[in-house]
This record gives structure tokens, sequence and C-alpha cells, in this order.
């Protein structure tokens, strides 16, 4: 199996090297861009897009969220994680509506960098302690039922999607899903792609909100 390709878009020179240095140093990732700002990813971009784009947030000529919106619609076989110093919940949704599927904070190890990599090329959605709070804080506050409105068709989720999608709604992994539900990981992921073309969306939080929207899910419902 070929090295997975990872682009890396820090402007911290310090903190790229050593970003850097936990990619090349892991046998299973190849770092084919190394950047330090919008301009010089979005040049790379116009060559060949990622398997994996690494990205921080706040740039010096623009934002990362920027860049996630960028490959989310230009490359669906490009995995997005945003590596940063924020933490808080805005710059965390924004991130994760635009595409990420994984956040981590700067002070993760070299080795959980690595690994988070993989997790996410796996199907998963690494994401750090602090941020999975606000992802979690974020769908388990119980919502209003909002009527269907009228004329709006409803797309046509199995009993086994819908069980998926509150799952998700729980900010459970894919991998945790899989263990609760007594399927394979790669079920799972299966599951999640026919949920969101079957709802139009981009990304965890868009499949949520959407669900809800149209009464497929209930945010304070019990799945167990």
């Amino acid at each position: 199996m070929p090295p997975i390709r990872v682009m890396l878009v820090e402007d911290d020179p310090p903190t790229r090297k050593r970003l850097s240095h936990a990619i090349e140093q892991h046998e299973q990732l190849s770092l084919i861009a190394s950047v330090g700002n919008c301009k010089q990813a979005l040049a790379q971009f116009e060559q060949a897009y990622p398997d994996v784009l690494l990205t921080d947030i706040g740039l010096p000529d623009g934002t990362g969220i920027d860049l996630i919106k960028n490959a989310h619609q230009h490359s669906a076989s490009t995995e997005i994680m945003v590596i940063t110093i924020f933490a808080d919940e805005k710059n965390v949704m924004n991130a994760l509506e635009a595409g990420a599927t994984g956040y981590l904070l700067k002070d993760a190890t070299n080795e959980s960098i690595a690994d988070s990599v993989l997790q996410l090329v796996a199907g998963h959605s690494p994401l750090s302690p602090a941020i999975a709070r606000h992802v979690l804080k974020r769908f388990s506050i119980p919502l209003p039922e909002v009527p269907i409105i009228p004329g709006v068709e409803v797309p046509n989720i199995t009993t086994r999607e819908k069980l998926v999608l509150e799952y998700i709604a729980k900010g459970f992994s894919y991998k945790e899903t899989a263990s609760v539900m007594g399927n394979s990981v790669h079920t799972i992921t299966s599951h999640a792609k026919k949920i969101y073309r079957k709802l139009s969306v981009k990304s965890r939080s868009e499949a949520v909100f959407e669900a809800v929207q149209l009464g497929i899910i209930h945010l304070g419902e019990d799945t167990t």
C-alpha cells in the first residue's frame, strides 16, 4: 500500500518543523508539502490535492477554514484535520461544518498526531478531549421538535442508518458506533456515506442538523 500523502499548512516555523517531523518519521505517511500560508497552500492545490490536509486555522493571509472549504468542495477523497491552538466552540464548529472531520490541539504528541492521521483515513474523527466536549455539548442539548415543512421530501433513511445517525449525534466515533451496533467499521463508514448522500450534506454536524430539521432523529432520544 502506498503511503498516505499529507499536506501541512502551519505558519509558525518551529511548529511546522515539529509537525513535519511527526509525519515524515512515520512509515505509513508521506509529507508532500509543508507550507506557511493560504496562498502557498492554494498553489499546491492547483498541482494536486493530498490524501490528508493538516491545517492550522489562524494563518497570516487568511483562515484555514477557507482551505478546508476548498479541499472539501474540490476533492472528495481528501480527509481534513485541523491542528491549532484555537479550542473555542466557534472555531471548532466552523471547521467541522466546513468539512473537517478531525480537530487536534497543538499540545498533542508527535506520535498521537501521526496516529490521528491514520485514524482519520480509516474513517474515524480524531478530536482532542477539549474539542470533543464542545461537540458533545452542542449535540447533546435537546432541541424542540421541528415540524416537517409540508412539501419537503424526507429522504428514505433506513432503520440502521437512523441508528448510525443517532450515535453520530451523541459524538460516537465510527469505531465506537461499530462496537455498539456489532458491525465492522467499514460497514458503519458505508452507512455514513449513504446518509451524507441522501441528506445532501458533507459533514457530521450538517447531517445531524438536517436529520433533526426533517424529524428523522430527535436529540433528546436515548439510543441504548
